[in-house]
């Protein structure tokens, strides 16, 4: 069986929350001036595909996989996946708190889909909340200090914070019985005069200490007062600020990874990651964003109940692989560690695959070729591919794939 093995390239999405050297630096340009760069996309998405370099010159990477999808993918992957590439890998540089998000099942997003296409809304229109017919389960490994919201905290957490706080004492009766559903749609569809109002002597409060220093990210109050300098539009305060307060405040160290499934809430607020997804680009935002913001939908799609925050640190699979198990079948996130002088070796059966390197430079060598992998460089790997990876110096790599089980 035919199997390929090419240099990658992926696609920059400069979103207004990005950071402006992560991915320039990763990727070896000069950055322009205040130009935000804030993903880099791996995979075979038709919104951004990525570019592949082989001996008949550069193709997309979703035209080649349907090319010989059985062959290219597996006949596993591209039996379950309708011949199609079942993951979006990329790179986040957050520097701005991305939107309160949510994300709908792969039945809500199907529907979703059809529906916006019988109204025709383009799928350029920025009012547009399914971009495709996909769900959009994900992974996140930090590759810095990385803080995010992750669901709603418990009953006892939240009725603290309502308790603590003399502004959101009158909410205490709405989350009567700990009613997650009753409290979070009465904050999200308040008329904006209220918001405003409720929100306004808080926010009073906390600027100064904000702009003082004084105010630590482990707290709510730091990111509430980051969300009122940013994302305050004219004179009014963004109701997303409620969501900080009611949701988990989650902080990953680089390495650890969080998992985040359909209709959990959440949003990224500061720090660099990789992240693996299903093949979608299906947001349902909330707030803290100027994109387009649908509470409605998004209430139709949130998960009312209380979420722990699991710290994924990984199963080690090899002396230098470590892979980051999740319930979802489109995708597996490992993190490959290469002392200098080491080869990684692929594995005899694996699907379609995406590595890039993060740290240092190897050397990818097949039965018929070789080509060098600086930092911040990508390839690709059809399914059951044979590659080995050579470091001539400490490196890290990190490695998207889908489970065959």
């Amino acid at each position: 069986m035919k199997t390929y093995v090419y240099p990658l390239k992926g696609k920059i999405q400069n979103y207004a929350w990005g950071g402006n050297s992560f991915i320039p630096q990763l990727l070896d340009f000069s950055a322009e001036e205040n130009t935000p760069y804030a993903e880099y996309w791996m995979g075979a998405h038709d919104k951004a595909p990525s570019v592949l370099s082989t001996q008949n010159g550069e193709t997309n990477l979703n035209d080649f996989i349907q090319t010989d999808a059985n062959t290219i993918l597996g006949d596993v992957i591209a039996k379950r996946f309708d011949n199609k590439l079942p993951f979006l890998f990329k790179v986040l540089d957050v520097k701005q708190m991305l939107s309160i998000q949510v994300h709908p099942t792969k039945e809500e997003a199907v529907k979703g889909f059809a529906r916006e296409n019988e109204e025709g809304i383009p799928l350029s229109a920025s009012h547009r909340n399914y971009k495709d017919d996909n769900h959009k389960p994900e992974i996140m490994v930090a590759l810095t200090d990385f803080w995010l919201l992750h669901g709603f905290r418990n009953e006892q957490s939240l009725r603290e914070i309502l308790e603590i706080y003399d502004v959101f004492k009158p909410l205490i009766p709405v989350f009567e019985s700990g009613n997650y559903k009753a409290l979070y749609q009465y904050v999200m569809e308040m008329p904006q005069e209220e918001v405003d109002t409720m929100l306004q002597p808080l926010i009073d409060h906390l600027l100064p200490l904000y702009e003082a220093g004084k105010l630590e990210k482990h707290s709510p109050n730091y990111w509430a007062a980051k969300a009122a300098v940013e994302m305050s539009q004219g004179n009014h305060l963004d109701r997303g600020i409620f969501s900080i307060y009611f949701y988990n405040l989650v902080k990953a160290k680089k390495g650890e990874a969080v998992f985040q499934d359909a209709g959990i809430p959440h949003a990224y607020l500061e720090g660099v990651n990789m992240e693996l997804m299903a093949n979608s680009d299906n947001v349902l935002r909330g707030g803290l964003t100027p994109k387009h913001v649908d509470v409605p939908e998004l209430l139709k799609h949130v998960t009312f109940e209380a979420v722990t925050p699991n710290l994924l640190e990984g199963e080690n699979i090899s002396d230098y692989e470590r892979v980051y198990k999740s319930p979802a079948p489109d995708f597996e996130l490992s993190r490959i560690t290469l002392p200098s002088a080491s080869t990684y070796k692929s594995v005899e059966k694996h699907a379609a695959e995406i590595i890039i390197a993060i740290e240092g430079d190897v050397t990818v060598k097949t039965d018929t070729d070789e080509f060098k992998i600086e930092k911040g460089e990508a390839f690709f790997a059809s399914a059951d591919a044979a590659y080995s990876i050579d470091a001539d110096q400490e490196s890290l790599l990190f490695r998207a794939t889908a489970p065959l089980n």
